[in-house]
């Protein structure tokens, strides 16, 4: 009869014991499944140039005009293309200062970024809120490889259908690592600002251009 009880003990024990290692086996995968999902979402953030997780809310506000003293602000107005090779155009961005001339593509994808700049995050152009846009540093003449050479009290200008061209002046200029999206914040206290975005040379920061519309 003991023979017997200890026989059902050690099975009983052996039960456990096999129980709770499926148990801490179970863990560690759920884990380590948290842990790759993690991994993925941190690399879709440092593609190139600046990808992000939808960290900050869009200012759903829309302005298209400004009253100044309770007059109308105008902007003149410039025939922007629809498409550029293929992709849709949201605006059109001139830093005079790198002698850059560029459209900003709607939709930001790897592909486009091989063709253009294009709109990365928050406001659309020349709204209310914190207009951002990414592109490459590549030498080519419509991307952001000279935006290493701009110094704060530039000016920069977009030019969209619907506002018109409005004029901006730089602000700020840093550089941070690619996991840092500060930089796309909505608060902008109901002003119109831009931010530029792209990679350093060897790609292990971001090259971030702070600019606010110029008034009045």
């Amino acid at each position: 009869m003991k023979k017997t009880k200890r026989k059902k003990q050690k099975k009983i024990i052996n039960y456990i014991v096999i129980a709770s290692t499926l148990g801490i086996m179970i863990w560690f995968s759920v884990q380590e499944y948290k842990d790759i999902q993690i991994k993925k979402q941190k690399m879709a953030q440092t593609e190139s140039p600046y990808q992000t997780q939808n960290i900050s809310t869009q200012n759903d506000e829309k302005q298209e005009k400004e009253v100044i003293t309770g007059i109308a602000k105008e902007y003149p107005k410039e025939e922007i293309p629809k498409q550029y090779k293929g992709y849709a155009v949201a605006a059109k961005l001139e830093i005079p200062e790198i002698k850059l001339q560029t459209y900003i593509l709607k939709q930001y994808s790897k592909n486009a970024l091989k063709v253009s700049v294009t709109k990365f995050w928050g406001a659309d152009p020349n709204q209310i809120g914190n207009f951002c846009v990414a592109g490459h540093n590549f030498q080519n003449k419509n991307m952001f490889h000279n935006l290493r050479n701009l110094e704060i009290g530039n000016r920069l200008s977009i030019s969209d259908e619907s506002i018109g061209k409005v004029e901006y002046e730089i602000y700020d200029i840093y550089r941070v690592q690619p996991e840092d999206v500060n930089c796309l914040s909505q608060e902008t206290n109901g002003k119109r600002e831009v931010t530029l975005i792209t990679c350093t040379t060897d790609s292990e920061k971001r090259i971030i251009v702070k600019a606010k519309e110029i008034e009045g």
